[in-house]
Formats: structure tokens, C-alpha cells, sequence
């Protein structure tokens, strides 16, 4: 009876261990692929000035998506990441490891997608944040005028006088600001062309 019980503690500890595991190969493997993206040639926005008509916060516009632009977001992505692995690497080899705070380890990344300040339209899909969405994910997409019962109404005259583009994907939506007529007419094309070719494509 007794060893029957340890061998289910001990499966357990395996299952969760490899769900872990998982886990961080999953946060680990966006993290490259995001830097990978930043790298490629890019369809919007290209120019500064269509930069500064897209944000994530209503506050300020999006960086460029570059290494330097987005270095406070690589380096507590990363740094997240680091402490995650060491304290699970501790946690192992001490078998000193509370498995309640599996969840809280996970905290720092859950909302790690606001941690890059960009958005950018490419060849192959679009990254918001630290989030990439290939085009065959994404099934539709809207913009919704900024008036005075809007959450982002406010903020800014921009803002105000902008649009929430709300991208629907096959798992969380995405979504951004735009606050020029010209901008929201640049990624409307652009996102009818990309969309329209892929399913034409499929």
C-alpha cells in the first residue's frame, strides 16, 4: 500500500516537472521566434511617422521593432525566464520545491506580452507585442471609432479622434489603436490583401 502511494507521489512529481517543462520550452521558443521576427522585412508600418499612428497604450506610440527600441523588454523577458529555470533547477536538485508555486513562477510571463512595444504587419503574419499570429490564424478583423463610451476615450486628442483595430484569432483576439484616417486605410488594404490571398491560398 505504502509503495503504491509513493509511486503515484513520485508520478505526479514527474507529470508536473514535465508540464514545467513544457511550459518554459513553450516561452522560450516565442521569445527566439519574436526576435527572429523582428529581424525580417517588414509591410507596416515602416516610417516613423506611421509608427507614431499605432499604439498598444493609449499613452505612447510604438517603438521600432529592434533590438535597441525594445531592449527593456528583452531583458526582463529574459531575465524572467533565467529566474524561472534557476529557481525550478534549485527547486529540483535541493528537493526543496513547494509545487503551489508552480503558477506564481509563471506570473512575470503571463502578461508578458506587453513587455515589446511593437506591431508589425509581415510576409507571413503579424507580431503584436511579444505575440506572433501567422495570417492563416487570423479569421477576421474590425475597426471600432474611439467616441466618448469607449475605454481608451480620454486619454489623448489622438486617441479620440482614432479607431481600436480588434483582430479576432483562433485564440485571443488582438488589438491596437490607430489614430490617423490614413493609418486605419494603410492597414485595412494591407490586412484585406494578406487575408484574402491566404484564403485563396487555402
Amino acid at each position: 500500500m505504502f509503495n503504491a502511494k509513493l509511486k503515484v507521489v513520485i508520478l505526479s512529481m514527474l507529470i508536473l516537472d514535465g508540464l514545467f517543462l513544457m511550459i518554459i520550452g513553450f516561452y522560450l521558443y516565442r521569445f527566439i521566434r519574436i526576435l527572429f521576427k523582428m529581424k525580417q522585412d517588414r509591410i507596416l508600418p515602416v516610417a516613423n511617422e506611421e509608427m507614431k499612428d499605432i499604439r498598444i497604450e493609449p499613452q505612447r506610440p510604438i517603438d521600432s521593432p529592434s533590438v535597441p527600441s525594445q531592449k527593456w523588454g528583452i531583458i526582463v523577458y529574459s531575465m524572467s525566464l533565467l529566474f524561472i529555470i534557476s529557481v525550478f533547477i534549485i527547486g529540483i536538485s535541493t528537493d526543496f520545491f513547494d509545487w503551489s508555486i508552480y503558477l506564481l513562477l509563471f506570473l512575470p510571463l503571463v502578461h508578458s506580452e506587453n513587455l515589446f512595444n511593437q506591431f508589425i504587419i509581415l510576409d507571413d503574419g503579424l507580431v503584436k507585442g511579444s505575440r506572433y499570429v501567422p495570417w492563416g490564424k487570423i479569421k477576421s478583423f474590425s475597426f471600432v471609432p474611439i467616441d466618448i463610451n469607449h475605454q481608451y476615450f480620454g486619454f489623448s486628442k489622438e486617441v479620440n479622434d482614432g479607431y481600436e483595430l480588434k483582430i479576432e484569432s483562433r485564440f485571443l483576439p488582438i488589438r491596437c489603436i490607430v489614430t490617423s484616417d490614413a493609418m486605419k486605410e494603410k492597414l485595412n488594404q494591407t490586412l484585406n490583401e494578406r487575408l484574402t490571398h491566404t484564403k485563396n491560398k487555402g
